[in-house]
């Protein structure tokens, strides 16, 4: 059976997808997984990329000191794929009692329901939201300033930072080398997505403990 523990739940929906064709649609959707997918190996996990609701869907982190890697990865990759469609990211934490069976359509516990009311109920222009038992303000500042920084990155901005997010070494040139550019590209796209700000947050969050202050030793 499976044991609750702290996990990350990233539920997500497309801005504006009412406006676009149902084939831009599926491939921003396709795209997402295929993120997921890169994502999942990077870290040696399966994020269960689960898609409802048209236009919805889900991933888990069984790491929840990776959700500002992957909302950023997920957001970069959108950038970079120039689709012309966005996603809303809500993202919940706390405990688990299910994780589906073969995939989360049926999923449930605590940071499942965090993550899709925080969604339904997201304010207006916004694409990051963060909550959970053991978020506090200092959090949720971190994802809003993330946010705003990402909101900006332009496709090329974001096509380096998403190689980096998922980077064994994070070295300029091996980015440099895929990419097919020189070092120098790599370190200006970098330095103009904002990087230099980006590494304290992922730190912080990294580390965060996600338990909830009620159950921590005293």
């Amino acid at each position: 059976m499976f044991k609750p523990k702290h996990i990350a739940v990233l539920t997500g929906d497309l801005i504006k997808s009412r406006k676009a064709s149902t084939a831009a649609v599926d491939d921003t959707l396709d795209l997402l997984h295929d993120a997921a997918t890169d994502f999942g190996k990077a870290h040696a996990q399966d994020l269960r990329f689960t898609r409802f609701r048209g236009d919805g869907w889900q991933v888990i982190l069984r790491t929840p000191g990776l959700l500002l890697d992957a909302a950023l990865f997920f957001i970069a990759n959108l950038k970079a794929g120039e689709t012309g469609i966005a996603t809303r990211i809500s993202i919940g934490t706390g405990t688990a009692e299910a994780l589906g069976t073969r995939d989360l359509s049926d999923a449930t516990g605590p940071a499942f329901f965090v993550s899709g009311d925080h969604l339904d109920h997201m304010g207006r222009g916004r694409m990051i939201a963060l909550a959970g038992p053991s978020i506090g303000p200092a959090e949720r500042a971190i994802i809003d300033l993330a946010e705003c920084i990402a909101a900006g990155w332009t496709a090329t901005q974001a096509e380096a930072m998403a190689l980096y997010l998922i980077s064994d070494t994070q070295r300029h040139e091996d980015i440099a080398a895929t990419l097919g550019v020189t070092r120098q590209a790599v370190q200006s796209r970098l330095s103009g997505a904002g990087l230099p700000y980006f590494d304290n947050a992922r730190y912080a969050i990294q580390h965060h403990d996600f338990t909830p202050p009620n159950q921590r030793p005293a």
